[in-house]
């Protein structure tokens, strides 16, 4: 394209605006799959105090017995 050309090139307009075009839809792909990972990322969060505080309680619960526990 020439810097002193008024003049629009179609050809150059149409290729340059399927580019966009074409990078919007990358985009919003990208954000879908952001969405999803941190959809993931939350599950896993939840996922892991639940198990931590299943151990908790079965720690504390098997600490009590244990030393309340009298050999004779």
């Amino acid at each position: 394209m020439e810097s002193h050309s008024a003049e629009i090139n179609l050809v150059e307009y149409g290729v340059l605006w399927q580019k966009v075009h074409d990078m919007n839809r990358k985009v919003d792909k990208m954000e879908r799959q952001l969405e999803q990972l941190l959809e993931l990322a939350n599950k896993s969060k939840g996922g892991l105090w639940f198990g931590m505080s299943v151990i908790s309680c079965f720690s504390a619960v098997l600490g009590f017995v244990l030393s309340n526990w009298k050999i004779y």
